[in-house]
């Protein structure tokens, strides 16, 4: 019989979470602070900011046996297909050791077309990790990126101690849903997880699915949190809701931008546009679900001879005018094409499942580019791993 210690989960014990909210239950991971998430009415907002991508767990021990018990909120999209359950990572010292999935839990339904949800509840569960190498090590349990995860309890079969400072630099980003890690495999095979392990960062994750709208309190939220260096993907979610027209994008860009800086005035800064997607190029918005009974996709309903609106190549032009004027006095401010993480030709290798995301491969591909151009050599994070 396993002799159980039982850690509080305490705000130290969390990596990647803005705020923590103590729930009936335990605690609940946000990614965004309490003080932005009464600053918006919007449901699907809330579900997606709750979702922990890149949040996790980090601790030192001589456990060789843990556990977590959750309760979970599960997404199923209304005539959409059956969702798997979510991933729960771990990693021992900077390596993959091992993979749970939990049961059970609130099923929160979506309905995509008027983004409105209805949610059943459900039991609390536990992941479970057995089986780890003896001796002092450094534990991570990356929480599942697509369900709002309750913490309950963690329990060892040796204390746990606060996990050491390693002097890495912070890595804060803010993007779409393919930042948020829309159809990849687990929490540390999104493109940003990928992207921060390979250039050796803490990796703060605001990838927010279907929300990158250069909201103000996004700004705000960006320019109060700690970070060594900022990336912002900028465009995709604009065109898909058709939100924006062309006359409001540059003031909304100049004035996200502004904002980060007044907290953040000399800290590399990179603007990334949106990766390739054929349906969007030069079609705006908005975008519709279009569910065939086997798959989900998306189809753009925008008239692509109507000037007046927004589209990727549009926003790309806009993006890198608007970066070059800016780093004539702000030499910390960089532009990547995100067609440069993800292009023609990657499509044609690893085109998008539903049109719209990558598949696991096509995260691979673009956290490897990131990593390869941004933290790189001559990068404009190269600074990091030094």
């Amino acid at each position: 019989m396993t002799d159980w210690i039982t850690t509080p989960i305490e705000p130290r014990l969390l990596r990647g979470a803005l705020d923590v909210e103590r729930t009936a239950h335990g605690v609940l991971p946000h990614r965004l602070p309490g003080w932005a998430r009464r600053q918006f009415p919007d449901g699907y907002l809330a579900m997606v900011e709750a979702q922990p991508s890149g949040v996790r767990l980090a601790f030192r021990t001589r456990a060789t046996a843990v556990e977590l018990d959750v309760l979970a909120t599960k997404t199923a999209y209304q005539g959409g297909p059956t969702r798997p359950d979510g991933v729960y990572d771990l990693v021992v010292d900077g390596r993959p050791a091992g993979r749970a999935s939990v049961a059970g839990g609130n099923l929160q339904t979506v309905d995509m077309a008027s983004w409105s949800a209805v949610t059943r509840p459900g039991p609390p569960g536990t992941a479970r990790f057995a089986g780890l190498a003896a001796g002092l090590k450094d534990v991570e349990i990356w929480l599942p990126h697509t369900e709002i995860t309750e913490l309950i309890a963690l329990r060892t079969d040796a204390p746990v101690e606060d996990a050491p400072d390693l002097g890495r630099k912070v890595w804060l980003h803010h993007g779409s849903s393919i930042s948020h890690g829309s159809n990849a495999d687990s929490p540390t095979t999104t493109w940003p997880a990928l992207a921060a392990a390979r250039g050796g960062v803490e990796l703060t994750n605001l990838g927010l699915g279907g929300n990158a709208l250069l909201d103000p309190f996004v700004a705000r939220a960006m320019r109060d949190t700690p970070a060594d260096l900022i990336s912002v993907k900028i465009g995709i979610n604009l065109v898909n809701t058709d939100l924006m027209r062309p006359r409001a994008f540059a003031p909304a860009v100049h004035g996200f931008l502004d904002t980060i800086r007044e907290g953040h005035p000399g800290t590399p800064l990179l603007v990334v546009s949106p990766v390739l997607c054929p349906i969007q190029e030069d079609t705006p918005g908005p975008i519709v679900p279009d569910f065939d009974g086997r798959q989900l996709s998306f189809r753009a309903l925008g008239d692509p001879s109507d000037r007046s609106r927004l589209t990727l190549n549009v926003i790309r032009d806009e993006l890198a005018r608007i970066t070059a004027q800016r780093a004539a006095e702000d030499p910390n401010l960089h532009y990547l094409d995100g067609r440069s993480l993800y292009g023609e030709a990657d499509f044609a290798e690893l085109p998008l499942p539903d049109q719209l995301h990558p598949d696991p491969a096509g995260h691979r591909r673009i956290g490897e580019r990131f990593a390869e151009i941004v933290f790189g050599a001559g990068g404009p994070f190269a600074v990091a791993g030094g």
